[in-house]
């Protein structure tokens, strides 16, 4: 049972959405819902807001950027059986596109959400007009994974204040500025019954059974039945995918483009927004131009101007 919740003066979700179980998915949503769609999918232990400057910069290029917090993350709902699972995850996605004018969505998925973006397209279940996978291919490094787990369920009993937020953080990620403002943290963070401050996501998320050999094989079958533009970023510092992992993807899908982002880690978009921001706006510019896609997403017939 959540227990959490926001700290007060921190972004509440301008988006919600609601599942047929009933829980709900949290989101954020920046430019003209007529435009283009573009659906990004945060990575494990992160939120909407991650994608908060990618979501303005596609909103200025004339897309329609939405961003959700994965279930059982952020303002969304946890899940009342703990169930984290990988077909749950795209059901979520499922959900959020149903909600927000159908067409041929771009997912851009960073980790966690790059898996759940792969799958949904890779067993059919969501006609894309493209996608960008960030960091993420089907063999990931164990030593990467075992460091992201032991950043995210370290300190269970909370913590005594954002100050020791800030510390855990800067551990985990040595190479980052550590915030003068620590305000902003309190997106990262919930306060909890007993008063203590404890990540934004449900234990639960991290005990579900993992078999990384059964996800690679997943992962790798659908990689290899894309057939629609396909960018993988990835971050040139990160070990969690690495240079072996980037060919072995490439093989499985021979069409797809590659950047490699030399001064970012796994949070690639986070790292080096600037980078990424023009990496990706160049292949949508030519594989989802919004001139050409702009007509199939009109919200409402269009109106004769003036006389």
């Amino acid at each position: 049972m959540q227990t959490r919740t926001r700290l007060p003066g921190t972004p509440a979700p301008t988006k919600l959405w609601t599942r047929r179980d009933g829980n709900q998915l949290a989101g954020d949503a920046w430019g003209d819902p007529r435009n283009p769609l573009v659906v990004l999918l945060h990575g494990g232990g992160q939120t909407r807001h991650a994608w908060r400057g990618t979501g303005r910069l596609l909103a200025n290029a004339g897309y329609y950027a939405v961003a959700f917090d994965a279930r059982g993350h952020g303002d969304s709902d946890w899940s009342p059986e703990g169930d984290y699972g990988q077909d749950e995850m795209v059901s979520d996605l499922e959900c959020v596109l149903a909600a927000s004018g159908g067409g041929r969505p771009v997912l851009v998925g960073a980790s966690t959400g790059g898996a759940t973006s792969l799958v949904a397209v890779g067993e059919g279940r969501v006609d894309a007009s493209a996608l960008i996978l960030v960091d993420i291919v089907p063999y990931t490094e164990p030593a990467g994974v075992a460091r992201i787990q032991a950043f995210m369920t370290q300190k269970p009993e909370g913590f005594d204040s954002l100050e020791e937020v800030a510390e855990a953080i800067s551990q985990y990620r040595p190479e980052g500025k550590r915030p003068r403002n620590l305000s902003g943290l309190g997106k990262n963070v919930r306060i909890d019954s007993d008063g203590r401050y404890r990540w934004h996501w449900d234990p639960r998320f991290l005990a579900r059974p993992r078999d990384l050999q059964e996800r690679h094989g997943r992962l790798s079958v659908c990689a290899r039945r894309l057939t629609l533009p396909t960018l993988l970023v990835r971050g040139g510092g990160s070990d969690v995918v690495s240079e072996a992992g980037v060919q072995e993807f490439l093989c499985l899908c021979t069409h797809a483009e590659y950047v490699n982002v030399l001064d970012a880690g796994h949070m690639v978009a986070g790292d080096r927004n600037d980078v990424f921001g023009r990496a990706a706006l160049s292949f949508l510019a030519r594989n989802v131009p919004v001139d050409d896609a702009r007509p199939a997403r009109l919200a409402e017939p269009q109106r004769a101007g003036p006389g």
